[in-house]
């Protein structure tokens, strides 16, 4: 049976037991401060669980992705070193939100698994919730009851909190579950040990293949946990490893999920996959088709990798994957990005995220990888420096904090640190290392701390959003909590009614206040967090429950909108310009300006640019009407050719937003009319991955205020120059300065040459070797030329010449060709540049550096006679 099969046959069985089948979500959350990641199947389900949303139907099943490489679920060290765990993973699943429970759910289980999919019911374990006494919770007897039906008793295990109490992240909805083990040794190995002793002991032939969760909970965030106003079930089976036990394989990485991926590596690389656990080379296989699922679809979902938040975890994994196969696999140029296409033909079925992005997807992984790889040639450079360094002072150990440096400053890996070292019969202080690690976690983690408290209700009133229609109203507080950051304490309100757009599609929260007989409150941020719309206030008022007055801040609001307006007309200006490929990446829209990402494969020229400018104002100028569809089918908004993002998640109710031809469906604010932007000015173009280019561009009052500040600066200018033709006037400028300069860079050679023969005279002989340190006031360039031309007229020779010519001294060092081997003009130029609070570096025959002090000067000159 095919992978595809055993997905198509799980969909096909919950729909016999009428459960509606809904696609994945996507891998990136856009909406959850508690997640990065889809983790489990459930995450796209959260608010149904808690009541904050109705489901579509109280019957659904799915697959979706999941990704564990962050926070309490994170498999990403075991991947490749196990055969079962994986970054990126498939979550078959079926839910009840309020209709059946336990007995239902623990039934077609057993049915599936048994007839169904054919699974011996000998090979089969369960396991089911001990209680736990600190929690006040008892054994789940009620699911010992209903398993007992389907399997002897000697199978079915307790379990404790860990493994058979399943929670999402450290609050939310949870509950005891139930596991279901599969047994895939062979009789012989049977016979030896029972499969009892096996069970959650991470044996590589007896695993976990599904989880029934019971919800039936809610862990609040001081730890307690509460009832939830109705029972649900969340069942999570990992379809890789059912189609390890299906296909009767001893591994994932042997079922058709993989073998397709592991024969395209070995035809790039020449390397044959043998399956052993402990091969590096292996290993290296495994990491890499395991790691390019989970890259390629977040990419596909709308995360990119980046320096931050949930695209530094992107980057992390596909750098992972980039070192193992460069130092097991010996790739030294970009392969990766050649996997995806296979990876669209085994997935595009199930998943047309990755065939219809499957262009961006490998551009932006083939640019990271070429990026990557030129980071390892550089790190090692500078570790070779670190090594020798170590070695000239007859040590054994590279310091800790240096290698960390490599790592955390230039991403350089740490393991590929340590074997180089261990090559030449040294080790890494690794506590040293440790250490620093430990303080960048502390920083990142002061940075980022956040205490939230439990919810505190006010009154039981519908808590819903009018921002579309009102920027003022009457209003009450329904619930508020207190949160402690770095910046100190604050309350998180929600307002029956508020007219504060949150945070969300790109468009900034609305500030403002709440005013009422006790004064005003300043609103400092609007964000939405599971179907809240939650405003942030640095004091809680008195009269909590009393009546108060929500005002928005009209003057940004207005100026978003005509931002947020502006992106949709950009949007379909880059489009008739560039091409349909072109396809919304990302956007900022605030106040002051607009950020548009886009998906484009090259620089846009000025005429492109120019005419994209021109298509909007167009528009702006047409005066078109704004036309808002509220809570449209999602259905009839495709029929209506409504632009959809990949990444984003529908519901089976959209809000669109129509200016003439332009449609998309957006939840953010808009301007009745397209003549209030008044008028939009691009400001720049520019590249933030491959594949991927960015717009910056004002509207409305920035615009305006754009234009009188140019207006002005043009008077200025004429002024200075007494002329009204500012173009002659400028060229005959830049003429004059021209020539000037030719004659000012004459003066400097000359004066060059009149210091060369001083300064031959003034080499110092050391031994057989010959050495120069000065002090002089040439220019940088000039230095360079001289030091050059002394390095290959004096044999023997260290030159070393400290410029205070500018505000900041520069060191330059030059050592003769024959004695490269014998100093290093880096390693001098290094040491010096500590006297002037500096820094640079170069090769073993040419260096510079700059600093800051030139008091330090004396000193350096000192050192460099010592040294």
């Amino acid at each position: 049976m095919t992978s595809q099969e055993i997905r198509q046959q799980f969909l096909d069985f919950f729909k016999s037991k009428e459960h509606l089948i809904v696609p994945s979500a996507p891998i990136v959350l856009k909406d959850d401060p508690t997640l990065m990641f889809s983790n489990s199947g459930m995450t796209q389900f959260k608010d149904y669980f808690l009541g904050y949303k109705e489901p579509k139907s109280h019957r659904i099943a799915d697959t979706q992705k999941c990704l564990r490489v962050s926070g309490k679920h994170n498999d990403l060290d075991d991947v490749g070193r196990d055969t079962y765990h994986h970054t990126m993973f498939e979550m078959l699943g079926n839910w009840s939100f309020g209709n059946y429970f336990k007995k239902e759910a623990i039934d077609w289980a057993w049915e599936l698994l048994t007839d169904v999919y054919k699974i011996p019911k000998e090979n089969l374990y369960v396991t089911i919730f001990e209680g736990d006494e600190k929690e006040n919770l008892a054994r789940d007897t009620e699911a010992y009851d209903f398993w007992k039906t389907h399997v002897s008793e000697d199978r079915i295990i307790n379990g404790n909190k860990k493994d058979n109490f399943w929670e999402m992240g450290e609050s939310g909805p949870c509950g005891p579950c139930s596991e279901i083990h599969v047994d895939l040794r062979t009789p012989e190995e049977k016979a030896k040990v029972s499969g009892l002793d096996l069970v959650n002991n991470d044996h590589p032939q007896v695993v976990e293949i599904w989880n029934l969760v019971f919800m039936q909970y809610n862990r609040k965030a001081d730890g307690s946990l509460e009832n939830l106003p109705a029972k649900h079930i969340d069942t999570g089976m990992g379809f890789e490893r059912l189609c390890m036990a299906l296909q009767q394989k001893s591994s994932n990485y042997d079922t058709d999920v993989f073998t397709p991926l592991i024969a395209k590596v070995e035809e790039l690389s020449g390397a044959t996959y043998t399956a052993i656990l402990e091969d590096e080379k292996d290993i290296a296989i495994r990491v890499v088709v395991d790691h390019i699922r989970a890259v390629s679809f977040a990419i596909a979902d709308g995360q990119l990798p980046s320096n931050g938040g949930a695209g530094y975890v992107i980057r992390r994994i596909l750098r992972r994957a980039i070192s193992y196969s460069y130092r097991f696999l010996d790739m030294k140029e970009p392969f990766l990005f050649e996997l995806v296409a296979v990876l669209k033909n085994q997935m595009g079925v199930f998943f047309p995220e990755i065939v219809k992005q499957e262009k961006l997807v490998t551009e932006v992984i083939k640019e990271e990888e070429n990026s990557f790889l030129k980071t390892i040639e550089h790190g090692l450079v500078r570790l070779d420096h670190i090594i020798k360094d170590t070695i000239s002072k007859n040590e054994k150990v590279l310091p800790g904090a240096e290698v960390f440096e490599l790592y955390d400053t230039y991403g350089f890996p740490a393991d590929l640190s340590r074997i180089i070292a261990e090559e030449k019969q040294l080790t890494v202080d690794e506590k040293g290392f440790d250490e620093e690690m430990e303080k960048q976690k502390q920083r990142s983690k002061k940075s980022s701390a956040q205490k939230v408290y439990d919810w505190e209700v006010v009154a039981e009133l519908p808590e819903n959003f009018v921002g579309y229609d009102k920027t003022e109203n009457e209003v009450k507080i329904t619930r508020y909590r207190k949160v402690e950051n770095k910046d100190g304490e604050f309350y998180q309100i929600v307002l029956n009614e508020t007219p504060f757009y949150p945070e969300g599609g790109g468009q900034v929260g609305d500030k403002g206040t709440l005013e009422n007989n006790e004064g005003t409150f300043e609103v400092l941020e609007t964000k939405k967090e599971n179907g809240l719309v939650i405003s942030l206030i640095k004091d809680l008022p008195q009269n909590i429950s009393g009546n108060f007055t929500a005002k928005v801040n009209n003057s940004d609001r207005k100026n978003s909108q005509a931002n947020h307006s502006v992106t949709h007309l950009l949007h379909e200006a880059l489009r008739d310009v560039l091409g349909t490929h072109v396809e919304q990446k990302g956007s900022y829209v605030g106040p002051d300006y607009l950020r548009f990402d886009f998906s484009h494969f090259s620089k846009m020229n000025e005429e492109e640019l120019a005419l994209v400018e021109e298509k909007v104002n167009a528009k702006i100028k047409e005066n078109l009407p704004l036309q808002e569809y509220r809570d449209l089918p999602i259905a009839e908004a495709t029929e209506k050719g409504a632009m959809m993002l990949f990444g984003e998640k529908y519901g089976d109710k959209v809000r669109m937003i129509q200016f003439g031809s332009s449609k998309e469906l957006c939840g953010g604010t808009h301007v009745k009319s397209t003549g209030e932007i008044g008028h939009f000015k691009l400001m720049a173009e520019s590249s933030t991955a491959a594949g991927i280019r960015r717009i910056e561009a004002i509207s409305g009052d920035k615009a305006t205020e754009y234009f009188k500040n140019l207006e002005n600066q043009l008077k200025e200018v004429s002024s200075l120059l007494k002329s009204k033709d500012l173009v002659k006037s400028i060229e005959k400028l830049l003429e004059e300065n021209a020539a000037l300069k030719s004659e000012v860079e004459a003066l400097k050679k000359e004066k060059a040459k009149g210091e060369i023969n001083d300064w031959k005279n003034a080499f110092v002989q050391k031994g057989d070797k010959q050495l120069l340190v000065k002090r002089t006031s040439l220019d940088a360039g000039s230095v360079k030329d001289l030091v050059f031309q002394l390095k290959k007229e004096i044999p023997n020779s260290v030159t070393i010449i400290i410029s205070d010519a500018g505000e900041k001294p520069m060191i330059t060092v030059g050592v003769s060709a024959d004695l490269e081997n014998t100093y290093h003009a880096g390693n001098i130029v290094k040491e010096l540049a500590k006297e002037i609070q500096g820094g640079g570096g170069g090769n073993p025959g040419f260096a510079t550096a700059g600093g800051k002090n030139l008091a330090g000067i004396e000193n350096a000159l000192e050192k460099a006679l010592e040294i």
